[in-house]
């Protein structure tokens, strides 16, 4: 069996979804499995912006995979416009599943402060 893929904590994804949910850009209601972006939304916000603003997009960073490739980037907090509470719900859930400890704990961080903030 493969060694399972080690997570470390994307801080500067961290700092920056917690930013758009202080600024209200959050979705607080959707069906994550229907709003995540699919490989062709990627592709197109890509095409539009840096490596590093998809990489502000997610939770985790696969260790050792290449940076400015999709493999590195993992734990998706949003749709690419805006952070959804379902994502963030999926992160925790799926960080947990895995026992990536810290991503789940920053995954549930911001799933605090966004419950703080729009209760």
């Amino acid at each position: 069996m493969s060694a399972m893929a080690k997570y470390l904590v994307n801080d500067a994804a961290v700092a920056y979804v917690r930013k758009l949910i202080d600024a209200k850009q959050y979705v607080l209601e959707s069906d994550w499995g229907r709003s995540q972006p699919d490989a062709e939304a990627q592709n197109a916000f890509l095409e539009r912006h840096s490596w590093s603003e998809y990489a502000a997009w997610h939770l985790g960073l696969t260790d050792g995979a290449n940076d400015e490739t999709k493999a590195r980037y993992a734990f998706v907090a949003g749709d690419l416009r805006r952070v959804h509470r379902s994502a963030l719900i999926a992160c925790v859930y799926r960080a947990s599943e895995w026992r990536h400890k810290q991503v789940e704990l920053a995954a549930h961080d911001l799933l605090q402060h966004l419950d703080h903030l729009s209760g």
